[in-house]
């Protein structure tokens, strides 16, 4: 994701070693257990969890644009200028909004499983 929002490889390089040299151990009756390097993910409080996140929902965005553009998706109509809404996300949320139909539901979910292929999440 990184790559694609146009970070240089140097950039990258920091990033990846400030995820990878996390290591964890985990309180067992009191005692602590063996350290072990976790694969995926943040550790909790990590502060570089907010940037990273914001770069992966502007991916989300982009993918949910697409979408819409598309019309794979019924969206809601909101007030009395009829905004069309899909997705709205704030913080570390995110809430899909849409038609109860089978067709938008269905998109949706293709749509979640195309962005984690695409950006390599799985």
């Amino acid at each position: 994701m990184l790559e694609r929002v146009g970070f240089c490889g140097k950039w990258i390089g920091w990033i990846k070693g400030c995820l990878e040299s996390a290591s964890v151990s985990v309180l067992v009756n009191g005692s602590p257990s063996k350290e072990f390097f976790p694969k995926k993910g943040l550790r909790q409080g990590n502060p570089l969890a907010p940037f990273l996140f914001l770069i992966v929902a502007e991916g989300l965005t982009g993918v949910f644009r697409m979408v819409t553009k598309r019309k794979l998706i019924d969206s809601l109509e909101v007030g009395g200028e009829k905004v069309k809404v899909s997705m709205l996300q704030y913080a570390d949320d995110t809430i899909f909004f849409c038609a109860a139909n089978v067709k938008s539901i269905f998109n949706i979910k293709a749509a979640l499983n195309c962005f984690e292929l695409a950006y390599g999440l799985r």
